[in-house]
């Protein structure tokens, strides 16, 4: 095998070493990567080179202390290590391999069966497409002729007939000008009283007599007995059309088809509880749900906004670093949190924003808060996801309420997701758990397959 075969070899060897993306988000070190660099630990192959030293002082085989003598020993002991080249304290880059959010968005879609196709929403440009659309006023130059001269064939075949028809209906005994009107106007033929006036006083003219005494037909069912009505399209396949009638109202200026270019945006509020019950574990285990999704997310949309709300009776806002360790020593009201979420949501517009509400604890809630509170106002803030995970390790707590009454309220909602993390193992349950109920909110045939697929594997 030559050189070219062993670096392949050995290079995939390293891809396949790399730590797997479900075990690094369940047991691996989060910490060291930011929001935009997602750092994932490799097990490091060397791969096999030559080298050629260039020594500065003597020949081939020399040392440092030029040509050795017979006999002269060799010092077996290494230096004191302070030479430079000596070997460092420190790891270098090439333990980790890097991946940005949107590379990491494609590796977990890969990883969990997920298809999640946002949607944009806010409009940041619009611009012309094909002159596809038409409008009543225009430039002379963008006049359509084709839909100009389609409108006055068409209001001309609408409006014309058989004039020859019409006409034997003023030789029916004892009809007038009306009796012709009323009779031709019911069998469908779209002739004016004043054509039909004009008619008879154009026979009267010619014979010298009025047309009442030229009696032809006894009645006009005679008249229909004897003569058929030429369809307009016989007679103008037979003869064509000298000239089309044209009106202003026919008129069509076309105009160029405005396109909205969206931003595929999202606002992702992340909400944590830190009472006193949410120890070191519970806090961690937040963290290792809502860190891959926000990487995640920030991959998948165009732009991504995130907000960070800690509360315990009482909300407030934080930054991302303060978000997963902060902790308090008071109670627990959920609501408290999610009356700042709708107030810090004012601020995006669901016309104009994909909105996303993360919630986490250890779903221990004050009294009735959850039922009364909590409920009606996930119900009335309008997000494409509300997910609550709850993270009791070890299972849930007897007064650990708060997730089994969201669920058995809002279960059947397509924008509601409950998940439950006990140990680092369920995190990835539980990230799928959400996403997927987002993507099968939005009609992805893909997602819903494959968690039905998955049935097995994920709740």
């Amino acid at each position: 095998m030559g050189l070219t075969e062993d670096r392949e070899r050995f290079r995939e060897v390293g891809e396949e070493r790399r730590a797997d993306l479900a075990e690094f988000i369940s047991h691996g070190d989060l910490g060291g990567s930011g929001p935009d660099r997602v750092r994932i630990p490799v097990k490091i192959v060397d791969l096999p080179e030559f080298e050629y030293d260039r020594r500065e002082a003597g020949g081939v085989g020399q040392g440092q202390g030029g040509q050795p003598q017979p006999g002269q020993p060799v010092d077996p002991e290494p230096g004191d290590g302070d030479e430079e080249g000596d070997p460092g304290e420190e790891g270098g880059e090439h333990e980790y391999y890097e991946m940005d959010p949107e590379e990491f968005a494609r590796e977990l879609d890969e990883e969990l069966g997920l298809d999640l196709e946002p949607k944009g929403k806010r409009v940041v440009e619009e611009v012309e497409g094909d002159f596809t659309d038409t409008a009543r006023a225009g430039p002379r130059g963008t006049l359509d002729v084709d839909e100009f001269f389609k409108r006055g064939l068409k209001r001309h075949l609408a409006t014309d007939f058989d004039g020859e028809y019409v006409r034997e209906g003023l030789f029916v005994a004892g009809a007038d000008v009306d009796d012709v009107f009323a009779w031709a106007r019911g069998n469908g033929v779209p002739v004016s009283r004043a054509w039909i006036a004009d008619a008879a006083a154009t026979l009267a003219e010619e014979r010298g007599e009025p047309v009442a005494t030229l009696d032809r037909w006894e009645s006009f069912d005679a008249l229909d007995g004897e003569i058929e009505r030429e369809p307009v399209s016989h007679r103008i396949r037979r003869e064509g059309i000298d000239s089309v009638p044209f009106r202003r109202e026919d008129e069509r200026f076309r105009h160029p088809e405005v396109i909205e270019e969206r931003e595929r945006n999202v606002v992702v509020v992340n909400v944590r509880d830190a009472s006193g019950s949410m120890r070191e574990t519970k806090r961690e285990l937040v963290e290792r749900v809502f860190t891959p999704m926000d990487w995640y997310l920030t991959g998948k949309y165009d732009a991504a906004e995130f907000r960070y709300v800690v509360h315990d009776a009482e909300a407030w806002e934080v930054d991302r670093g303060e978000f997963f360790g902060v902790q308090s020593g008071g109670g627990t009201r959920i609501s408290s949190a999610y009356e700042l979420v709708a107030e810090i949501l004012e601020e995006y517009p669901y016309s104009e924003w994909n909105r996303y509400v993360f919630a986490a604890g250890d779903s221990e809630n004050a009294g009735t808060d959850t039922t009364e509170s909590v409920i009606p106002m996930m119900e009335s803030i309008d997000a494409n996801l509300h997910a609550y995970v709850e993270t009791q390790p070890g299972g849930a707590a007897p007064n650990a309420r708060h997730a089994d009454e969201v669920e058995n309220a809002l279960g059947d909602a397509d924008n509601v997701a409950v998940a439950r993390v006990s140990e680092p193992d369920d995190v990835t349950d539980a990230i799928y758990e959400i996403l997927s109920t987002e993507a099968a909110g939005d009609g992805d045939a893909a997602v819903s397959e494959a968690a039905s697929g998955r049935g097995g594997e994920r709740r």
